[in-house]
Formats: structure tokens, C-alpha cells, sequence
């Protein structure tokens, strides 16, 4: 049975804009347009759609999705590629989520996790992070960051527990602003993020633009996502908005425009 632009829409979720774009592009032309310029899709473009929206959901671009439907012909198999491709996500999030927990229950005193298995944990994530940074932004920003681990060498599970309860008081107080509509480069905002920045300064010296980085960080980085959503799901890319404005605006990171257009 073949169904319309609209009934397409309706089934999968997705809006009629969307489905016209795929088309324009190429990537789900219609399996025919009627004389009255009506698109119709049948079970072979359903289920090419189906494959597209499964790639969307694991971050695919849209080129990307274009060439490996291109190389791949076989539904069955692509759909089992696509199905191990979610399995190996879904490990991956439960271990972090449940990396997540383990921290926030050390951190908010439950004894039931012990200070070895929470110093353990912690070096575990600063050596994840130490890696993701490098691997972003280069070896002396990795350098940097463990001048930051050093300098908290003395601290006891007390600090780190104050810390993070200060840390948490903060992302409530910005959650609260972002539910009220205030927008993260405005002056509220700007203000609430003096207080993050300065936090950061007490463990690294970051200038204009390490702390831009840093809101990429927040974003893109699994385990701070976590922990920011945490508080408030909505607030990572609130945050992650709010840390750059605040480089820009009060640090004077330059934005490269030329960079900017390159990627739009």
C-alpha cells in the first residue's frame, strides 16, 4: 500500500519538511510523484527510511547515512549491523550512568560506597577526561589538566564531597534561572557562570580560551553531560552555551568566523 507524504510523516514521527528534505538531497526520493505532484512511498522507501532515522539516532550525519545505504543493499543485514551499533551504545551508557551513580552516591556521603572504591573511581574519570582533552584540544591542554589533579593531591573525601555539594548548589541555581527563560548569554547568566568560572580557576588557570573549550567539554563529554543532566537534563547545553558566551563576552575569546562559516 503506498501512503502519502503526510501519512509517511504521521507514522514515523518525523515532519513533512523533513521528508521533503531527504528527498531534495537525494537521500528518500518518493517511489513516485502522481501527475497532480502528490509524492507516494511504498514498503521500500518505508523501510529505507526506517534504516535513516535508526542512523540519526546513533548521531550519523547525512552524507554519512547517504554513503552507507549506497554500500549496502541488504536490509536484513544493515538492520543487524544497526541493532549491534544500539546494543554497543546501550552498554556504553549503562556503564557510564552507572559510573555516574556510583560517584554521586560517594559524593552525597552514602558510606555504602567505600573511600577505595571512590578514589578509584575518581582517578578512573580524571584519567578519561585527561585523555578526552588531549585528544580535543592537544597535549598541553592534557598538561594542564594535571597540574588541576595536582593541586587537589591533599584533598580527603570531605573536600571532595564540599566541592561537589557547592558544584550542585550552583547547577540548581542555573536550572532554575534556564526554566524561568533566562538565556545563557544574558546578563543573569553571565553572572551565575562568574561563579563557575572562578570555581574553575581554583583547580586550573583557564584563559579565554580553555574555558571556551571547556563548553564544548560539558557538552560533548559524556560523564560531565551525566553529571549536569543530572541536575536537570535540559541544562547541558544551556551550560555548554553559557560557558562560551561568558569566554567571549567577559574572557575576550576571539571566535575564528572563518571556522564558523566552514562548519555551517
Amino acid at each position: 500500500m503506498d501512503r502519502t507524504v503526510s501519512e509517511v510523516a504521521r507514522l514515523a514521527g518525523v515532519s513533512v519538511r523533513t521528508l521533503r528534505h531527504y528527498d531534495a538531497i537525494g537521500l528518500l526520493p518518493p517511489g513516485y510523484v502522481a501527475p497532480n505532484g502528490y509524492r507516494y512511498y511504498g514498503r521500500a522507501e518505508l523501510l529505507r527510511l526506517q534504516r535513516i532515522l535508526l542512523l540519526r539516532e546513533l548521531d550519523v550525519p547525512l552524507p554519512a547515512i547517504g554513503r552507507i545505504l549506497a554500500e549496502q543493499d541488504d536490509e536484513i543485514a544493515a538492520l543487524r549491523d544497526h541493532r549491534e551499533q544500539l546494543v554497543q551504545e546501550r552498554r556504553r551508557l549503562d556503564a557510564v550512568i552507572g559510573s555516574v551513580e556510583r560517584t554521586l552516591q560517594g559524593l552525597s556521603g552514602d558510606e555504602s560506597v567505600s573511600d577505595e572504591e571512590f578514589f578509584a573511581g575518581l582517578s578512573v574519570k580524571r584519567s578519561e577526561l585527561q585523555l578526552d582533552l588531549t585528544e580535543r584540544f592537544g597535549p598541553g591542554v592534557g598538561a594542564a589538566f594535571e597540574s588541576a589533579v595536582q593541586a587537589t593531591e591533599g584533598w580527603d573525601r570531605e573536600d571532595y564531597e564540599r566541592m561537589a555539594d557547592e558544584g550542585r548548589r550552583l547547577l540548581l541555581r542555573m536550572a532554575a534561572a534556564r526554566a524561568r527563560g533566562v538565556v545563557p548569554d544574558s546578563p543573569e547568566a553571565l553572572e551565575l557562570t562568574e561563579l563557575h568560572y572562578q570555581g574553575v580557576l581554583e583547580l586550573w588557570p583557564a584563559d579565554a580560551t580553555g574555558y571556551y573549550n571547556l563548553g564544548a567539554v560539558l557538552l560533548d563529554n559524556a560523564d560531565q553531560r551525566a553529571m549536569i543532566a543530572s541536575v536537570d537534563p535540559e541544562l547541558p547545553p544551556w551550560l555548554s552555551a553559557a560557558v562560551q558566551a561568558y569566554a567571549v563576552r567577559r574572557l575576550g575569546y576571539q571566535i575564528d568566523k572563518k571556522t564558523v562559516g566552514d562548519s555551517v
